[in-house]
């Protein structure tokens, strides 16, 4: 099995179009380290991520400022409130400088952040010691240095 970076899950090359099982294989994921296996009573499996096994396709703002809480949705319906237990991270391509943003949403899995909840994240950012970034449930998460925003 093989989960594309777009949130896709294969099984033997094809895709799983049944979303019902997309989501009862998604609620039996597990990671350990930088692997992922499906794991049963009397199975654990291995399974391929390209990337992360889950896509944040939106969220909402409850409240403002450093009171506000971030909720985002994975494309299963997933639901996590980021926060300290739950931080957003955004890892920067080492040629390209362009952002992958995640947010992890359970068992130590992320999502990552599609790119019109990214823009919107970006649009509630603010400076904070030397960062750029988003607060949610009383946690500053830094996105970029704020030296590197261009002026």
């Amino acid at each position: 099995m093989e989960i594309k970076r777009d949130g896709t899950w294969f099984y033997e090359g094809t895709p799983i179009g049944r979303r019902g099982l997309v989501k009862l294989f998604a609620s039996i994921l597990i990671r350990e380290g930088d692997k992922y296996f499906l794991v049963t009573p009397v199975e654990k499996v291995g399974i391929r991520v390209e990337d992360a096994p889950f896509i944040a396709v939106d969220f909402d703002v409850l409240g403002e400022g450093r009171e506000q809480k971030l909720v985002f949705q994975t494309n299963l319906d997933d639901m996590a409130s980021a926060g300290a237990d739950l931080p957003i991270r955004v890892v920067r391509d080492p040629q390209t400088g362009e952002p992958s943003p995640y947010v992890r949403v359970r068992r130590n899995l992320e999502a990552l952040i599609d790119r019109k909840s990214f823009y919107r994240l970006v649009d509630l950012g603010e400076h904070h010691e030397g960062w750029f970034g988003v607060w949610s449930n009383g946690t500053f998460f830094g996105v970029i240095p704020s030296d590197e925003l261009p002026d």
